[in-house]
């Protein structure tokens, strides 16, 4: 697994993340080059299994839409740790820090962690799936929504 190549991937997912919340928006296309085209995702909700197809790209630009609706302003990366699982995969350990903008309060800066697994066997890595918290309680707690 090329270290590199996964920092790069991560720092691209940021990049693509911030330009899907702001004012030029992204093409769709570019957010599924992330991912394999398989994939699974965990958290507290449940495990969901989804292809990346037309309908993910739908399902991702609602979600980045809805991120806009909340006031979501910005994605940083924090930190990004890798634990190797063989020559081709990882689960990549991604510390983020969002920060929303609130009306007539200072901007607030929530931190989290998601944990991805990637996979490179030929050409980039992708993600083939992640595993994190849950998301809208944290937003409840810290008064997003």
């Amino acid at each position: 697994m090329n270290e590199d190549a996964v920092e790069k991937l991560f720092k691209r997912y940021e990049r693509l993340f911030n330009q899907a919340i702001g004012s030029e928006g992204v093409d769709m296309d570019d957010i599924a080059s992330l991912y394999a085209s398989e994939f699974i995702g965990a958290a507290p909700v449940g495990v969901r299994a989804a292809k990346n197809d037309d309908e993910f790209k739908q399902v991702m630009a609602q979600g980045y839409a809805r991120y806009r609706q909340i006031g979501t302003k910005e994605m940083r990366l924090r930190n990004l740790r890798l634990t190797p699982i063989d020559d081709h995969h990882c689960l990549a350990h991604v510390s983020w820090t969002a920060t929303y903008l609130r009306e007539g309060e200072p901007d607030k800066a929530i931190d989290f962690d998601v944990h991805y697994l990637v996979q490179q066997v030929e050409g980039e890595p992708k993600v083939f799936g992640w595993i994190s918290g849950d998301e809208q309680e944290l937003l409840k707690e810290h008064g997003i929504v």
